[in-house]
């Protein structure tokens, strides 16, 4: 199908002008050309991003009316994007873009994850972003500096833990010192080659141990210690998470309610993990039998990999049509220092870098309790994100360039990554009540994420007819008891996920809300003739994880 619309030259420039603008974008959409080199986060150069994100939106609005729907598409698929940099620069978001898991902090050091090892382009690219680590820490520095000046900064928390992940990057166990074990493990390069890298790092943990430094002497001293952001911000932010307009009380008080009916079906699984078994019993049970865990790291690594092998053989041609170039999935284990948990990292443009599922277990050797990873599995993997994102990279007839690569609304990203779990389970490829439970536990995360989100920034009180500390108010501790107590997390998860709540406001409703959307857009479908559960997945998938709201208007009409 030809693109005749501008949109879709346009969108074509407006990738190659984001990738200058944010190499470490790039790196992670796979955007070649750009490894080398950072973002420019000084005043300076947030004053020229601005600009010209300005200057896109003239264009875009000075194209003609689109045609078809696929036109129409690629137009609101550029609009939301620089809209959304805009609004960044507009509020100043830029001046306290400072939280424990989704900032610039955080890019640099785990941007050399998904660079290229395979060649001597690659490494020489990873010298050159180490030997000048310290300019894009210093650019950070000098603009976080002046939202201290203008009396804005973020809360003591989220400082607090930068401050330990640069000191973690700049430690000796750091996944910086990591790339010298890889490139030894890579081939055999020049001995200047290797000597450039042992400098590099050298240099980026110097630089991480200088940034640590400053965030203490110079933020620190200036924190808020109030977590809240308040209802604007936060609706601002959930909006931005969604694509749709949310009532935080009304979704506040739907969250309680799916808190009690996953806490009700938990109850029903322990019982079959043990009769009689209490859900603290069942979680006893499955964290410390050996025969439900994998011993070792890489004893998980091929658990994993066997798994998604059999879900891909199970549902491709019957639940989805899956293109070759996407068939296959990484599983891989992150260096310690981030935070906890699991992410999907998408192919390369050109594919030449498969999508991977990373882990990130921290320094712990094993053993591996499986229990809640496969599902986890299923939303990272296959059928959730990679399936999503590459199918998206795949449609490059229909969607526009800017759309396959940098286009990502958690509502229906995350919304999707959840439905998918909820359908393994209704498939049955949860095959065994343990991960079952885990799938259940999941669910029940991401409905306290709703409750604890939502009440902890806009301060709403727990309601006093809940079980779990009725008519209290909420607090760090108070969040992180009831991700212990109700979605069976560890104390050190649970206080990273309460962490990243808390600096991260209004992405965290996006799984379960976005599961809500889909599932509601289905049931709609579902009351018209032929409807037809393959092509729903086709059709939701097909259109990317845009705004909710322009999701509805497609699929419904």
């Amino acid at each position: 199908m030809a693109q005749s619309h501008p949109i879709f030259a346009l969108s074509d420039q407006l990738v190659d002008e984001i990738a200058t603008l944010d190499p470490i974008l790039a790196t992670y959409a796979g955007i070649s050309g750009y490894d080398d080199r950072w973002p420019d986060l000084s005043p300076a150069g947030h004053q020229a991003t601005q600009t010209a994100y300005v200057e896109m939106m003239h264009r875009l609005e000075a194209l003609p009316p689109p045609g078809s729907k696929w036109d129409r598409l690629a137009v609101a698929a550029a609009a939301t994007l620089v809209q959304e940099e805009m609004d960044y620069y507009e509020h100043g978001d830029h001046l306290i873009d400072l939280d424990s898991i989704a900032c610039p902090a955080q890019a640099i050091v785990e941007t050399f994850d998904h660079m290229d090892q395979s060649r001597e382009t690659g490494w020489e690219d990873i010298c050159s972003r180490l030997e000048t680590m310290s300019t894009v820490l210093e650019g950070f520095t000098a603009t976080l500096a002046i939202g201290v000046g203008a009396g804005r900064s973020v809360a003591q928390r989220q400082v607090e833990a930068v401050v330990t992940q640069s000191r973690a990057a700049a430690s000796t166990d750091s996944g910086l010192v990591a790339l010298l074990e890889e490139f030894d493990a890579a081939g055999t390069y020049p001995a200047e080659l290797a000597a450039r890298l042992r400098a590099g790092v050298s240099a980026a943990q110097a630089a991480q141990s200088s940034f640590a430094d400053w965030l203490t002497a110079h933020y620190l001293p200036h924190a808020v210690e109030r977590d809240a952001v308040g209802e604007e911000r936060y609706r601002r932010a959930a909006r931005k998470y969604l694509g749709m307009d949310i009532d935080p009380e009304a979704t506040y008080a739907w969250g309680w309610t799916e808190v009690a009916r996953l806490r009700e079906r938990m109850e029903q699984v322990a019982a079959e993990i043990e009769p009689d078994a209490s859900i603290s019993r069942a979680l006893e049970i499955l964290k410390s039998d050996p025969e439900r865990a994998a011993a070792s790291r890489e004893e998980f690594i091929a658990f994993m990999e066997a798994r998604i092998a059999a879900a891909l053989a199970r549902l491709e041609g019957s639940h989805f049509d899956v293109p070759p170039a996407i068939r296959h999935v990484e599983v891989k284990l992150a260096t310690p220092g981030g935070p906890l948990g699991a992410y999907y990292v998408g192919p390369s443009e050109d594919f030449t870098r498969p999508g991977a599922v990373w882990w990130n277990f921290g320094s712990s050797p094993g053993p591996f309790p499986l229990y809640d990873e496969v599902s986890t599995l299923y939303h990272e993997g296959f059928p959730g994100h990679h399936l999503q994102v590459g199918l998206q990279l795949t449609r490059a007839a229909r969607l526009s360039r800017l759309h396959r690569l940098l286009v990502w609304v958690a509502g229906l990203g995350e919304g999707w990554a959840l439905y998918a779990e909820g359908l393994m389970d209704r498939l049955g490829l949860l095959d065994e009540p343990d991960y079952v439970f885990g799938y259940l536990s999941a669910q029940m995360l991401r409905a306290c994420r709703v409750v604890i989100d939502i009440g902890s920034h806009l301060e709403l009180p727990i309601p006093a007819d809940q079980p779990f500390r009725p008519g209290e108010s909420w607090t760090f501790d108070v969040a992180v008891a009831m991700l212990e107590e109700y979605a069976t997390l560890e104390k050190p998860y649970a206080e990273s996920e309460v962490t990243r709540y808390l600096g991260w406001p209004g992405q965290a409703i996006s799984y379960k809300v976005g599961e809500r959307e889909i599932l509601d857009i289905r049931a709609a479908l579902e009351q018209r003739v032929g409807f037809d559960e393959k092509r729903f997945h086709a059709d939701l998938l097909e259109v990317g994880p845009v705004g909710l709201d322009l999701v509805r208007e497609l699929l419904l009409g």
